[in-house]
């Protein structure tokens, strides 16, 4: 179990009904039917008409209901499919995919007003002892020769000492690679950008967990993949699972958060990581493990890149670890990839930024990188208490390292409902949506328990949080009466 605490059951549920979407198509001259009957679908989902995870209607069924043929229906379909509008499901359906909206943007805040407990972002503690090292580093480089990290350009992939240090860094989480096959991205999210637009184009299938980090759904959009979530148990993708989906073919790509998952808390054991990385070498399928939350554990466990030499990309970072700010992340790619990954940063962003990566090499050889990650681990361990304490029962699932937890929305309330009442508290939390990779999820908000609160007012704000969860919800539950 790894320390998860009543973590869900596995997520195999009985699809839907479709929706009653019958849309009236006006004929226009020079548009084919798929063309008109495409563009309703992106529409009426744009529209709020079609809502995510809505099931559409069987191409049979809305063939007849409109008089089209059923070929011109499934042409429609995969053509909103490959535009990342909708997401067929072997055996369940065709779905309206959950994508990155403004509205999502905004369950998250960019900023903590002072009169907000803001739980929204996950993020790493930030103690004196951060601002006490920013600090110290600062002073460091203001006062010495800095030309050997200002001056260069190139190399793209990172300057190789800033990759050796990389190297020590890695060989922390079991990842043995040469500095070759490293490169110095800003943070994890590019690596896994990086990290994607290598092997994946517009249309292929990638998989991940049914719930997981909001930035993978919204680089589906960006690159017009198409992102299928497979089922999870305390320690995320069921491997049957994973082999069904693969079976079925037209899988490209895995990427999975194996340690810490977010929003969930999950850990794969060593066991489910080798079922995972067997499975991805029998299907020929690659694997990008991001494992920025990698080091907040000291368990040995294996690294699922190290068994797929050929297939595997690895990515961490010091964001969520170390500094928030130290937006500095290592790439590992396959031997193979090494050119076509540094070719790829050159034309995204010519290359990691040098001066934050000689601020995370010199913290890595000289241990306030050890030191600060230390400090995560005792203030994440002394948070969960906290949330225990005054949330338990609550609690649907989380980790005693992890910064953020996963908590059951009680029956008689909405997601929607909870979220606008804990707001109208000055209480920010962020709902299931933005995590929703696939149908059968939800029901459920993430709590985080990193940044700047201290614990007196993650006391209040938590007390705040449950307070709210047992209170009835209005009579009228649809916000301001205006």
């Amino acid at each position: 179990m790894h320390g998860q605490v009543n973590a869900p059951a596995p997520t195999q549920t009985s699809p839907p009904k479709p929706v009653a979407w019958r849309p009236t198509l006006t004929k226009q001259k020079g548009k084919t039917k798929h063309a008109a009957l495409t563009e309703r679908i992106i529409t009426d989902i744009d529209a709020g008409v079609l809502k995510p995870l809505d099931r559409m209607p069987t191409h049979r069924d809305l063939a007849r209901d409109l008089g089209l043929s059923v070929q011109t229906v499934s042409l429609s379909y995969q053509e909103a499919e490959r535009l990342g509008y909708l997401s067929g499901e072997i055996g369940r359906g065709t779905f309206v995919k959950a994508r990155v909206t403004d509205r999502a943007g905004r369950m998250m805040l960019d900023h903590s007003p002072n009169e907000v407990l803001d739980l929204s972002i996950i993020r790493g503690v930030y103690l004196d002892a951060h601002e006490n090292a920013s600090r110290e580093i600062l002073r460091e480089l203001a006062d010495g020769e800095n030309a050997s990290f200002m001056r260069p350009c190139r190399p793209i992939a990172g300057l190789a000492r800033h990759r050796e240090a990389a190297q020590v860094w890695l060989r922390m989480m079991g990842v043995t690679a040469g500095a070759d096959r490293i490169l110095v991205t800003n943070g994890a999210a590019h690596g896994i950008f990086l990290a994607l637009s290598c092997i994946v184009r517009s249309g292929d299938v990638v998989l991940c967990e049914n719930l997981t980090d909001h930035g993978i759904i919204g680089l589906s959009s960006v690159l017009g993949f198409n992102l299928k979530g497979l089922p999870t148990d305390e320690e995320g993708i069921l491997p049957d699972a994973l082999e069904a989906a693969c079976a079925a073919g037209s899988v490209r790509a895995l990427v999975l958060i194996p340690t810490l998952n977010n929003p969930t808390g999950h850990v794969a054991g060593a066991t489910r990581r080798h079922d995972i990385a067997v499975i991805a070498r029998r299907y020929g399928i690659f694997v990008i493990e991001d494992e920025v939350y990698r080091p907040m554990i000291e368990e040995d466990l294996p690294s699922i890149t190290e068994m797929l030499p050929d297939l595997g990309f690895f990515i961490t970072s010091f964001t969520k670890t170390v500094l928030t700010g130290l937006r500095v992340g290592y790439l590992v790619v396959p031997p193979a990839y090494s050119i076509r990954a540094a070719s790829i940063l050159r034309v995204s962003s010519w290359s990691g930024t040098y001066l934050t990566g000689e601020i995370a090499t010199r913290w890595v050889e000289n241990g306030t990188a050890a030191r600060l990650l230390s400090i995560q681990r005792e203030e994440a361990r002394a948070r969960q208490t906290i949330a225990m304490g005054i949330l338990g029962d609550h609690i649907a699932s989380s980790h005693p390292l992890s910064l953020c937890a996963w908590l059951k929305v009680p029956p008689h309330w909405t997601e929607e409902g909870l979220v606008r009442a804990l707001t109208n508290q000055n209480v920010a939390v962020t709902p299931s949506e933005p995590f929703i990779a696939g149908p059968g999820q939800g029901g459920g908000i993430r709590i985080c328990l990193g940044g700047r609160l201290n614990h007196t007012s993650l006391k209040q704000a938590l007390s705040t949080v449950r307070q709210t969860f047992v209170q009835l919800p209005p009579v009228y539950d649809a916000g301001p009466i205006v």
